[in-house]
């Protein structure tokens, strides 16, 4: 009965009974059920792990794709690729994109009527382009147009017509010029203007030359004894500038201006900037030998300094001064200036300085030979004759910028 005391104790360790094997078997399977569960927790914690090793490298990449650029983390601004923009210069070699921008640039021309006359005053014909040199501020220019013209006259007769000298000068304005008419053609343009304080458009342009002769006819007496020349020629040439064709001015007055708004500097200057011939024909000498007839010891100097004023108007625009002193010299003068605007040579150059520093370029027109020396004319029985050109002396440029 010593085993019934023990069998009797469910802890007891002996071994040897019946109920001690059951437990031992209990103790047995026990912890089998446990190593698997461990086993279990061990299996599904590395499938986690492993889970979780290849999980997370494919979760990163995203992220690193999504990294911001630059110093905040990305790779360094100097590795990076950057789009060019508008404002940087293309890559050498490398063209520059189209563009619909055009670039126009404004190319000044100067156009000469040149007259060659020999010193008897026949005109020289049948001369070429070679035959011609144009210096601009004595530097040689390459003519880029030449040709000689025979276009119609287009003219305006700007007559005195006031009461200064006792009517003196209308009188003679209105007696001569009736002398122009003949020596126009059907085809010429010619308008007829009277100065004295104002200045008055009797008739305009036409062709109809009766017209303007009968206006000349029917002027009578002058309205004021002001003669107001510069104001005149200036407000002439600025009514001409939209006119078409070669355009001239028939200038017969004294030369003398009594009360004009301009002076002679902006006279000269608005000649200077235009391309109209003034041919003038002085009215001073007439009355000044009729005074010198009357016993008058006066020098005439206003009558002087006025004759210098027109030969200076007709030298800066190309034309040519007349100072009559009787009527036979009349009918001559007017055929020369028929023959002046009727046989023109045209001379156009591009400046080679550009033409555009606002200032006034003198201009020399040269007759030469073709191996450009001096040109020689000779009459019909060997003798060299002397001849004259007869150009405006030249040009007022533009002013930087003016006509970008």
């Amino acid at each position: 009965m010593p085993y019934r005391g023990l069998s009797s104790n469910p802890r007891s360790g002996a071994v040897g009974s019946d109920e001690n094997k059951n437990l031992g078997g209990l103790l047995f399977f026990r912890p089998a059920n446990e190593v698997r569960k461990k086993m279990r927790r061990i299996t599904s914690l590395k499938f986690a792990a492993l889970a979780a090793f290849l999980i997370v490298p494919l979760s990163r990449q995203p992220a690193l794709a999504q990294a911001p650029t630059g110093p905040q983390g990305g790779a360094p601004p100097s590795q990076q690729q950057q789009k060019p923009t508008p404002q940087q210069a293309p890559a050498p070699g490398q063209q520059p994109p189209p563009s619909d921008v055009s670039i126009s640039v404004d190319v000044p021309v100067v156009t000469l009527d040149v007259v060659a006359a020999t010193q008897h005053g026949d005109l020289i014909p049948n001369l070429k382009k070679e035959n011609f040199r144009v210096l601009d501020e004595g530097v040689p220019q390459a003519i880029t147009n030449f040709a000689p013209t025979d276009a119609p006259i287009t003219m305006v007769v700007l007559m005195q017509f006031s009461g200064n000298a006792y009517g003196w000068f209308a009188a003679y304005a209105r007696y001569w010029a009736d002398a122009l008419f003949p020596n126009l053609q059907q085809r010429d343009w010619v308008a007829l203007e009277t100065f004295d304080m104002k200045t008055r458009i009797e008739v305009d342009f036409t062709q109809d030359k009766d017209e303007v002769r009968n206006a000349v006819y029917h002027l009578y007496f002058p309205g004021f004894s002001e003669s107001n020349v510069f104001d005149a020629l200036i407000e002439t040439t600025e009514r001409l500038k939209d006119v078409k064709g070669k355009k001239s001015i028939l200038l017969l007055a004294s030369g003398v201006d009594t009360f004009s708004k301009h002076t002679l500097d902006q006279t000269m200057k608005a000649l200077r900037g235009s391309d109209v011939p003034v041919f003038c024909v002085g009215l001073g000498k007439t009355w000044t030998n009729y005074l010198d007839s009357r016993g008058s010891m006066s020098p005439h100097m206003d009558y002087l300094q006025a004759e210098n004023q027109l030969r200076t108007f007709a030298q800066e625009t190309g034309g040519f001064a007349w100072f009559p002193q009787f009527d036979g010299e009349i009918p001559d003068i007017f055929r020369s200036v028929a023959a002046f605007l009727r046989h023109q040579y045209s001379l156009s150059f591009t400046p080679s300085g550009g033409g555009k520093d606002g200032k006034f370029h003198k201009v020399k027109v040269e007759l030469v030979a073709p191996d450009g020396g001096p040109l020689t004319i000779q009459d019909q029985k060997g003798k060299k004759l002397k001849y004259q050109v007869y150009a405006r002396e030249g040009y007022q440029a533009s002013k930087p910028g003016v006509g970008d």
